[in-house]
């Protein structure tokens, strides 16, 4: 009896294992021969693709990629929403933030940090040095010079101007899209003021999926307002065995609805990266509709076969894509409205 007994609990064990590999060889299976790509948000995603392809070409890592390719708009002065160029909070501070995420699960970031141009570094140092996720305001400042980080007056000649000019009026109005350049020439003349971020997420030659997010939030925001770009599962969030996701526009409204995390587990469910999306707005709609009617969100994803898809609240959002050497171009998403 006892040896029927073994047999029996034997013989389920090791079906049990059989389909223990399976679902493992369901969830592990690619459509296609993997090959590297990057995908950002908005026009100036093309030159930040560009210098994360310089690291995605050569064979390596995604992490590595994201984090180069960012520090691109981070730089770039006459970028009004990202980094050193972008404009202040209403008390004339210049605050930035940043996230970064990893294949592995590792993230990190950084929020309300002033004087240091490159957030998206000082967050993956949050990430490998530190046991936590999240350093704000004076202690990612502190976290940041500690770790041989220069001071900087983040303040440009051109941002001081435009907060000065604000003070006459002190009027926040958002204005969808200003990062689209060309959407607005044609919609909006004369408009400068608004707020926004770069979204990156890059699968590598290995397989591996990495992210990253940074901005200068809203222009002119009540001094300490954090959007949803540092923060894990909103502005940002990746998952190895799924697929990766980001977003841009309004924070508050993606801060609700947990947007990224959202994307990528309705990828989970089968959804393709574009209706993922597409699903991550329409729960905004459904939540905030007189609200929605009148911002800009919009959703960028990609998933662990290389497929990526969006979808924005309003006409206007945009998104690079770069899968060879030269071989950028700029997308138009898709939208509600």
């Amino acid at each position: 009896m006892s040896t029927r007994r073994r047999f029996i609990k034997q013989s389920i064990i090791g079906a049990a294992s059989v389909g223990a590999i399976g679902q493992l060889s369901a969830k592990t299976k690619r459509v296609a021969p993997l090959r590297p790509i990057v995908i950002s948000t908005w026009d100036f995603g093309v030159a930040a693709n560009r210098a994360a392809w310089e690291i995605l070409g050569k064979g390596g890592n995604s992490l590595d990629a994201v984090e180069r390719g960012v520090m691109v708009p981070e730089a770039d002065l006459s970028n009004t929403t990202v980094g050193k160029g972008g404009y202040p909070d209403r008390d004339g501070h210049v605050t930035l933030d940043a996230c970064i995420m990893d294949s592995e699960g590792n993230c990190g970031a950084v929020a309300a940090m002033e004087h240091i141009a490159h957030p998206i570094q000082v967050a993956r140092l949050v990430m490998e040095k530190t046991p936590h996720v999240m350093l704000v305001g004076e202690g990612a400042l502190q976290f940041a010079l500690e770790n041989g980080f220069e001071r900087d007056n983040l303040l440009t000649a051109e941002s001081e101007k435009a907060w000065k000019e604000w003070l006459k009026e002190k009027k926040y109005a958002p204005v969808m899209n200003i990062e689209n350049a060309s959407f607005n020439k044609e919609r909006l003349p004369g408009n400068k003021y608004n707020h926004d971020t770069i979204g990156m997420l890059a699968l590598d030659q290995a397989g591996n999926l990495s992210g990253a997010c940074t901005t200068s939030g809203m222009a002119f925001k009540m001094h300490g307002r954090v959007g949803d770009s540092p923060i894990i599962g909103a502005g940002l969030y990746v998952d190895n065995e799924i697929g990766g996701a980001t977003s841009t526009g309004v924070g508050e409204e993606v801060i609700r609805t947990v947007g990224s995390f959202l994307v990528v587990e309705l990828m989970r469910q089968g959804y393709s990266p574009r209706e993922a999306c597409r699903e991550a707005v329409e729960r905004i709609v459904k939540k905030k509709p007189d609200i929605a009617k009148d911002i800009q969100v919009g959703f960028l994803a990609l998933n662990k076969n290389g497929e990526y898809g969006s979808f924005a609240l309003q006409e206007g959002f945009t998104f690079a894509v770069c899968e060879e050497r030269d071989q950028e171009r700029i997308v138009q998403g898709e939208h509600y409205y």
